[in-house]
């Protein structure tokens, strides 16, 4: 979610042994951990538009941002922990008070009253709302709601904050991380392994924690030992195992995830995010080969070049593309019925031609929305890490600077 690069020394701990001392890592971004960050995230978007199961399986994109994020506190945690928990909440939550400024007013004007809420009433009800401001549980919201002109179904807020349980997730994750990597340090498979361990038990039903608490838990849990393979993945454990061990283990994992998801599927079928403990083992598994195949790529190589501008302008606006998208995606249908009103569609088989490719034109809508997203409140992810605000951060440089390694080229 948050980034920081910094020239990184640290003692890297072996599975069995104390920590031995590694090699300084060069300063920069690291285009391959850019590459799956962007990837996480239109994978993310295909999957609340589209809504096929079988995208939880092809790309786990939750475990895969966790384990990023992770790997990037255990880089971060060089530092005072204290400040890095604090620089960490501080680019989090203005993005969120943005999205919150402008969805929970609309929810209000769309006649959500919080005191005749029967799931939100009273002092609690009052109390939830925090949650806006800073992510530690589930924020309040209506099943159904208005909205101005009727331009969004009823069900709006519902699309829209339900995406939230990340930022509180990785808030978590944010503040048990100094004492999750002092005992990854010292017992490092055990703390690895743990919260696939929970999961089987606050997952499977074997325990229950009822209410918004047991999903925060189950949350933790699923994507706790995703967390932990980016502590892994930068403190250099997995570099030391070989990859032909760390790959068919994690086959076998992820067919266990996969076994378990047949006998335990939920409403949606094979969708991993009714299947905790699938989820979690699946999750666990895939990460390990992206992240044991791991190159160290300072820029994209060959065709991925391409791609350059935009791997670096979502990674630069990961919050924002995360907050808005959902909204944005259900922001397409009054645009899309719009094309209705058009001279060419007044007949019954341009109307019909039309119904059966919405979803795919609502996919090629929402994305210059999310670029409006961007250019809207993209800026306050700077404002938030201390950068001097940019509109479109991606890369390009200003007409006339040249980088050095192209001056080199020029040299040469």
């Amino acid at each position: 979610m948050t980034q920081e690069y910094t020239a990184d020394q640290r003692e890297l701990p072996t599975p069995t042994s104390a920590p031995a001392t590694a090699p300084p890592k060069a300063p920069g971004r690291d285009r391959y951990l850019d590459l799956l960050r962007s990837l996480a995230l239109v994978r993310v978007v295909l999957y609340h538009l589209f809504g096929w199961a079988w995208l939880t399986i092809l790309f786990p994109s939750m475990g895969v941002m966790f384990a990023l994020a992770g790997s990037l506190m255990a880089r971060s945690l060089n530092r005072p922990a204290l400040s890095v928990i604090r620089g960490r909440v501080r680019r989090l939550l203005p993005p969120l008070w943005a999205f919150s400024a402008v969805v929970l007013p609309l929810m209000f004007v769309g006649g959500w009253k919080l005191s005749e809420d029967p799931d939100h009433s009273g002092t609690w009800g009052l109390l939830e709302l925090v949650n806006y401001v800073i992510p530690i549980g589930a924020p309040p919201y209506p099943w159904e709601v208005g909205f101005p002109h009727d331009l969004l179904e009823s069900t709006w807020a519902d699309q829209a904050v339900g995406p939230l349980w990340y930022l509180r997730a990785y808030l978590w994750f944010v503040l048990a991380s100094p004492l999750l990597l002092w005992a990854f340090r010292r017992v490092p498979w055990a703390t690895l392994l743990a919260p696939l361990a929970l999961t089987a038990v606050v997952g499977t039903g074997i325990v229950t924690i009822p209410g918004e608490l047991g999903n925060a838990v189950t949350d933790f849990a699923v994507y706790g030992s995703c967390w932990v393979l980016g502590f892994a993945h930068h403190e250099g454990v997995l570099a030391k195992v070989p990859r032909y061990l760390a790959v068919s283990g994690s086959v076998l994992v992820m067919a266990f995830g996969l076994w378990w998801a047949s006998g335990h599927q939920g409403p949606e079928g094979w969708d991993l995010n009714d299947i905790p403990l699938a989820q979690a083992a699946w999750s666990f598994g895939f990460v390990v080969i992206l992240l044991q195949y791991s190159p160290s790529w300072q820029e994209l190589p060959g065709r991925l070049a391409r791609w350059d501008k935009l791997v670096t302008l979502s990674n630069n606006r990961a919050v924002t593309i995360y907050l808005w998208h959902n909204l944005l995606i259900m922001a397409t249908v009054p645009i899309l019925d719009l094309a209705y009103e058009l001279p060419f569609m007044q007949s019954d088989r341009a109307v019909a031609a039309l119904d059966a490719t919405d979803t795919l034109w609502m996919f090629f809508l929402v994305w210059p929305l999310i670029g409006l997203a961007i250019l809207a409140f993209g800026w306050i992810e700077d404002l938030a890490a201390k950068r001097r605000p940019r509109l479109w951060p991606n890369g390009a440089r200003r007409r006339g600077r040249v980088s050095p390694a192209a001056a080199a080229r020029h040299r040469s």
